[in-house]
């Protein structure tokens, strides 16, 4: 259960194998139900091992000699099965809630699916009304902006189009993250080579594409690069220097002296960040910590801590739901509630705030919410 451990097994079953498909091997799926894909290795490994794209590659492999279970396919095709429910979002959110429905898909009883919002962003976008910028910057639309965290991407297009951005949203793929997770390649891959036809020619150094959910938005700086033909990885790799989440797109700004401090209240207030695991591995916090600064008065701290346990879909799943919440009790959760009540906790990742809110009953925020709220109301 280690990344080392974890190395050793595929490696001995691949080189001693004796089968069609050497990766149809129980031992292998027994040694890799337990990688989170956190990508921690990926940055902290001295060997740099990148278990989370083995563990796909190895999902993918396996699938081939596999019957693939229902619960699998449902969260592999979640933005597609969303893109229906949001039609009648209130029968989708009464279903989810049941525990007879979450026991037949073998989610966790004491977990609350994530509920859909009224209105998809896109919906929303469509007749949001922009002020006239000089500034124009690309949004990418992820699956969980567009059907679950709406308010977010709400909130974060009207902060850019305050501090003078004006917001294009094109037609685009939702990221393949679902499918990454769950081995379904061939599917990611597909959205990959899309999504990068549609962004290669428009998105440069000045008008770069910003997105919200570190664990989306992330693909085009990690597995696009690896999931494309060969004719696509240059051109992937450059598309990729100009994408960027929108905690480092205004810490950028905010060091050219695009953003004022002007802009926002001076009240003082203490804010305790966590960081996304993909986040940490491909990106880092100093960005989150240094936009969270931007508000005069504002004190920052980033917490020392580990995974919160939930890695997508893994922490919903009732034969994982304990460790995941064990995981959460190493360094996070206790952390939490140590904290005083009016200090901010905040998190960029949509399941780090719905583990932060099942372990310790403590809402944490977006940083863009936090920003958002600091803004002066003549604003």
């Amino acid at each position: 259960d280690t990344t080392r451990g974890r190395a050793n097994v595929l490696r001995e079953f691949l080189t001693q194998n004796t089968k069609d498909n050497p990766f149809n091997h129980p031992e292998i799926a027994q040694a890799m139900e337990l990688c989170i894909s956190c990508k921690g290795c990926k940055s902290e490994c001295p060997s740099n091992i990148d278990m989370a794209t083995l563990k796909a590659e190895f999902q993918y492999q396996y699938n081939k000699s596999h019957k693939i279970p229902l619960r699998t396919k449902l969260v592999a095709h979640n933005a597609r099965l969303n893109k229906l429910a949001s039609k009648f979002p209130n029968i989708h959110n009464a279903l989810v809630k049941q525990n007879w429905f979450k026991s037949a898909l073998g989610i966790a009883k004491q977990r609350q699916l994530p509920l859909l919002a009224k209105q998809t962003f896109r919906h929303w976008f469509k007749n949001y009304k922009q002020k006239e910028c000089k500034n124009k910057v690309y949004f990418f639309c992820d699956e969980n902006t567009n059907y679950y965290d709406v308010e977010i991407g709400v909130k974060a297009v009207k902060l850019l189009n305050v501090l003078g951005y004006k917001i294009v949203l094109l037609n685009h793929r939702e990221s393949g993250r679902t499918y990454l997770s769950k081995g379904f390649l061939d599917e990611a891959k597909e959205i990959a080579e899309v999504n990068i036809s549609i962004f290669k020619d428009v998105i440069t150094k000045n008008t770069p594409l910003i997105g919200i959910e570190p664990s989306t938005l992330l693909t085009f700086r990690d597995e696009y690069i690896n999931l494309v033909n060969p004719d696509y990885k240059n051109i992937a790799k450059n598309l990729a220097k100009n994408v960027l989440l929108f905690d480092e797109f205004l810490s950028r700004e905010f060091k050219k002296g695009n953003i004022d401090k002007s802009f926002f209240k001076s009240k003082a207030q203490s804010v305790l960040l966590h960081g996304h695991c993909h986040q940490k591995a491909l990106s880092g916090t100093h960005s989150s910590f240094q936009i969270l600064n931007i508000p005069k008065n504002y004190t920052v701290t980033i917490m020392n801590t580990g995974c919160c346990g939930m890695a997508g879909s893994f922490g919903y799943e009732k034969e994982h739901y304990a460790i995941s919440m064990q995981v959460g009790e190493d360094t996070l959760f206790p952390k939490v509630r140590k904290t005083p009540l009016d200090t901010e906790i905040v998190a960029a990742g949509t399941s780090c705030r719905h583990q932060i809110y099942d372990g310790t009953k403590r809402l944490a925020k977006h940083p863009i919410s936090i920003l958002k709220e600091a803004l002066k109301k003549e604003l």
